[in-house]
């Protein structure tokens, strides 16, 4: 068996993958053209979306399973944002936070995440109301992945950390 991936290597992965899922449901909305989609285009779309969910959960998971070593124990998102704060990585130790909270709300649906995202007026991600989605689908599309760019900043934001991590001073 050969060595296990990097983690710049498993989120380029990542992106790779779910740069599919986008163009599939880019070219499945592109076909409607204004008109209803149908039932196999909304399956289309629904299953690549959940897959684009599953890949931005995944993707998170396994940073902070990689990286936790670079803490002794407790939450790693919250020793991250700390550290960053710390360090004067303001910005990267937001969007850090948010994606954090973003992938809580993907996982584990309506709570605590889900109300500070609601609860915040700068939030660069697209939330649905929760009275929008079917039980079938909770927790799932509560946030709205398909937006251009949201893989993208999380792959960026999670590689900016990771190399603040691996280039820090150890103390």
């Amino acid at each position: 068996m050969g060595s296990s991936q990097s983690v710049v290597e498993l989120v380029a992965a990542a992106q790779i993958n779910a740069k599919a899922y986008e163009q599939c449901i880019t070219d499945s909305l592109k076909q409607m053209g204004g008109q209803a989609l149908f039932d196999t285009q909304v399956e289309e779309v629904r299953m690549a979306t959940t897959s684009l969910e599953i890949a931005a959960v995944d993707t998170f998971s396994i940073f902070e399973a990689r990286m936790q070593h670079h803490f002794r124990r407790g939450p790693f998102s919250r020793k991250l944002r700390s550290l960053l704060l710390k360090s004067d990585q303001a910005d990267l130790a937001q969007r850090v936070h948010q994606y954090y909270l973003v992938i809580n709300v993907l996982k584990h649906g309506k709570g605590a995440s889900y109300r500070e995202l609601l609860n915040t007026p700068t939030s660069p991600f697209a939330l649905k109301p929760s009275e929008d989605i079917l039980p079938e689908d909770a927790p799932l599309h509560l946030i709205d992945v398909c937006v251009p760019g949201f893989f993208d900043g999380l792959t960026k934001t999670l590689l900016e950390a990771y190399h603040f991590l691996e280039n820090r001073p150890r103390a």
